[in-house]
């Protein structure tokens, strides 16, 4: 047992050595993960701001609230519209008084 101990001893500066390696590479390590979280959160939050502040400038100007359901219609309705002027360039005008009519209703709907 004399030898043993003897050479667990002599071992705690190389173990005491590796482990102050990795616990200044586990710092490293998560000092750049911390940097990298902060700049994509500050870079998606700044597109957050930008499409809200969107949506808030397009429903004032609309007259309407700023919700799931209004601009959920507001799309169907502009898609309608979009398909009415399809339609009429394949010349199929019943179809295309059709989905102006109705995507015009729709967006009738949420404006105020």
């Amino acid at each position: 047992m004399a030898c043993c101990s003897t050479t667990l001893s002599g071992t705690t500066g190389v173990h005491t050595l590796i482990q102050d390696f990795f616990e200044w590479l586990g710092h490293a390590l998560g000092t750049l993960i911390r940097f990298i979280v902060e700049a994509l959160s500050g870079f998606f939050g700044f597109f957050a701001d930008i499409g809200r502040s969107f949506l808030d400038g397009m429903a004032s100007a609309l007259g309407t609230d700023v919700g799931l359901l209004s601009i959920v219609a507001m799309v169907c309705g502009l898609l309608l519209l979009y398909a009415a002027v399809r339609a009429g360039m394949r010349k199929a005008f019943v179809r295309m008084v059709i989905y102006g009519l109705l995507g015009l209703w729709l967006l009738s709907l949420i404006v105020s």
